[in-house]
């Protein structure tokens, strides 16, 4: 058997930006190709390899973006997509990896690899839209709120698969459009494709979470809609904001029968405008 964990933790574990990626896309070519069979538990640490650069604020100490301050406003957006990217990067390799010893099916990641693949390409496009604005990334400051939902759902599966894609992956599907408009709006338009290619992709994403978090819960027998409001309760901080992108949720699978009764206010469930 050729287990792919050691690869998996070298690519989690590297704090080069860009090679991460690259390690992370070889992966991918990997297991389509054959070279990988198997995921033999390992240990993956809490946080994965990061550059020196940015600095990691708390959510609120990190400057809000406004796309109407030109130049400044966009960079300082597509910079902080760039690090949900990254973020996103490691959150899907340490899915592959962190839960083998549940004894899923090398299926579940594979899967994961294909979402780790599409987050490398979406932050090397950003990492190159940055530097073609006179920018980098690393150039700015950005929170730790992404990595702090995973930490604390490292020992839960079925908390990982809840909050991960059908929280915060979801919430993505949700305002990208609004921003699509926003930078067509001051005449970006190479921006707005990149978050369209983004929003496109990631609708996917949202529905291989969905996937496995109903494999997940068949396997322990629990319902999956009552289970993943409890987890969304109990790992997530506050209620869902709509308006929610309702055709894409639904396009991923994850019907409002989940995420309607969380909703702030429960009065919205209209797609974005």
């Amino acid at each position: 058997m050729s287990d792919i964990c050691p690869d998996l933790l070298n690519a989690f574990n590297c704090p080069d930006t860009k090679k991460k990626a690259e390690l992370t896309r070889a992966l991918f070519k990997g297991v389509n190709d054959g070279q990988y069979n198997c995921v033999l538990p390992c240990f993956f640490p809490d946080r994965p390899g990061r550059p020196n650069k940015p600095e990691l604020l708390a959510p609120k100490h990190v400057p809000r973006r406004r796309i109407s301050t030109g130049r400044t406003g966009r960079v300082a957006l597509l910079h902080a997509i760039a690090h949900i990217e990254l973020n996103a990067i490691d959150l899907a390799l340490d899915m592959a990896g962190r839960y083998a010893a549940y004894g899923l099916p090398f299926d579940f990641v594979r899967d994961w690899l294909f979402v780790a693949n599409d987050e490398a390409k979406h932050f090397m496009l950003l990492s190159d839209r940055l530097e073609s604005l006179d920018s980098f990334y690393g150039a700015l400051p950005a929170h730790d709120g992404l990595w702090e939902a995973a930490l604390a759902t490292r020992e839960d599966l079925a908390g990982r698969l809840a909050i991960a894609p059908l929280v915060l992956e979801a919430r993505g599907l949700d305002v990208t459009p609004q921003l699509i408009d926003k930078v067509k709006s001051v005449g970006d338009e190479a921006s707005a494709e990149l978050l369209q290619i983004i929003m496109e992709d990631e609708v996917s994403h949202v529905a291989t979470g969905k996937r496995w978090f109903d494999f997940v819960c068949g396997c322990e027998r629990r319902d999956p809609i009552s289970s993943w409001q409890g987890l969304v309760r109990q790992y997530f901080k506050g209620d869902l904001k709509p308006p929610f992108n309702i055709e894409a949720r639904k396009a991923a699978r994850f019907s409002a029968a989940f995420y309607g009764p969380l909703a702030a206010g429960r009065s919205s469930l209209q797609p974005p405008s």
